[in-house]
């Protein structure tokens, strides 16, 4: 029997449509099956809803900064549920736009939950309906973690899914994880009052970015209010009628938290348990799905992207897998992934903006580095905005004089990563970053500077010269 598709997808998350609607592009017959709603976790219950929400905690904290602009007030007040329900609205006019470009592409949109039962077909319940395809893309996203015996009740122990729904301010709330997820919801609830701890069971908060990243947005943190308790385990988590009792140890002691609610923030895990993969011969490993590097499974017809591969489990890196799968796919010679010149960004304030490796990455791997730092207490752009605190910094290849690593602190650092992808893709050296023109006043200034500060010509900020 003839195939009925060239490509189907599961999963219409970024990653699934993105590749969908490439697909398309390509000329190949695609479908893409959806069981809950397009856009899947990050358009519906992640990156956008999240962004809108503190962009709501942005514009609180600037209003209270009022009368350092001459602005006046009195008697100012805070609705939490005013964001959530701004955020929704937000939320559905991106999924209707979504839906709208699948179906410009000519995509066809199955809805219902797909199953692999063959290396080139797909059941979709509850209809019963089947697919054959030539291929078969698996982006079916992840889930939320919690911890172990600590079950997830949508009231006083909830994830980031049930936080973007909470429209009652918590009195308290104690954040389990101080990865992006917890420290992005911890400035967002202290911005509207609430007393917030972050329990961190690692030295330092993000404890994935530079150490000189960590340890200033942990100085950030406690001058805004913020409870922060790095090298914390938690130990046990308790419900009760009046709120929750978290007990935790740090060391050899132990002590009991109570707050109003405990929020569960440790990350996500692959989404492929029941989608027929390891009964179609599909590999996996702890639940992911092993991919080579251009996104193909030990099936070849079979291919998977996004959360569920485990790789990295970011949007944007979802989507450009997608991408290249499918020019893949269809003979085309993309280049493979290389996922740690893949961007991140933590949408705090201040904000965090990384590619690359951090300075103590490239000394393990034995690279002879040196560094160089711009504050932004020296920008002009950011004085005039008063938003000074933070610094870019970059880590530099002394051999080849490469930029190998790019970390910015700082309010909407991450407007500016665009400039480091692009750096990364084009292996710029600190000189050439650093003759590059850039507008003034611009916070990428910041980012001109430090390729300077990289030999001590730093202009607008003292710098010792170098060999």
């Amino acid at each position: 029997m003839a195939d009925d598709y060239d490509v189907a997808v599961i999963g219409a998350g970024p990653g699934g449509y993105v590749a969908a609607i490439r697909a398309a592009q390509l000329g190949l017959k695609t479908a893409i099956i959806e069981k809950d709603k397009v856009g899947g976790l990050c358009l519906n219950w992640g990156c956008i809803p999240s962004k809108a929400m503190l962009y709501c905690a942005e514009i609180v904290n600037l209003v209270q900064r009022g009368p350092e602009f001459g602005i006046g007030y009195e008697n100012l007040t805070t609705d939490l549920a005013v964001a959530v329900d701004r955020s929704r609205e937000v939320v559905q006019k991106f999924v209707s736009g979504v839906e709208t470009l699948l179906d410009q592409n000519k995509v066809t949109l199955i809805r219902g939950a797909a199953k692999v039962t063959g290396t080139n077909s797909i059941s979709v319940e509850p209809g019963g309906e089947t697919l054959q395809a030539k291929n078969i893309i698996v982006a079916a996203g992840g889930f939320t973690r919690s911890l172990p015996n600590v079950p997830i009740d949508g009231d006083r122990i909830i994830t980031s899914r049930e936080a973007l729904e909470l429209r009652d301010k918590p009195a308290s709330i104690v954040i389990v994880g101080g990865g992006a997820i917890g420290v992005e919801f911890g400035y967002l609830y202290r911005s509207y009052g609430a007393e917030v701890t972050i329990v961190e069971m690692l030295p330092r908060l993000v404890p994935t970015e530079d150490e000189d990243v960590s340890r200033p947005l942990e100085r950030s943190f406690r001058a805004q209010g913020i409870n922060v308790r790095t090298e914390t385990k938690v130990e046990s988590i308790g419900a009760k009628e009046s709120g929750v009792v978290v007990l935790v140890s740090s060391g050899e002691k132990q002590e009991e938290l109570q707050a109003e609610r405990v929020l569960i923030g440790i990350g996500f895990g692959a989404a492929s348990e029941g989608l027929g993969l390891a009964e179609a011969g599909v590999e996996l490993e702890h639940g992911s799905v092993k991919i080579d590097d251009y996104g193909q499974t030990n099936v070849p017809s079979i291919w998977a992207i996004g959360d569920v591969t485990g790789r990295m489990l970011l949007a944007h890196v979802a989507s450009h897998q997608g991408v290249t799968v499918v020019e893949k796919i269809a003979g085309m010679n993309p280049p493979p992934l290389i996922y740690e010149q893949m961007p991140r960004a933590t949408y705090c304030q201040p904000q965090i903006a990384s590619l690359g490796l951090s300075e103590a990455q490239a000394r393990e791997r034995g690279m002879d580095v040196r560094t160089g730092r711009f504050p932004f207490r020296a920008n002009g752009k950011a004085m005039a905005t008063g938003d000074t605190e933070g610094f870019v910094k970059l880590v530099v290849d002394r051999e080849t004089r490469e930029i190998v690593g790019y970390h910015i602190i700082g309010h909407n650092a991450t407007e500016m990563l665009g400039e480091a992808s692009l750096g990364a893709v084009l292996e710029t050296t600190q000189a050439e970053l650093g003759y590059a023109v850039h507008a003034h006043p611009t916070l990428a200034e910041a980012v001109k500077e430090a390729a300077l500060a990289v030999n001590g010509e730093a202009v607008h900020f003292y710098s010792p010269k170098r060999d």
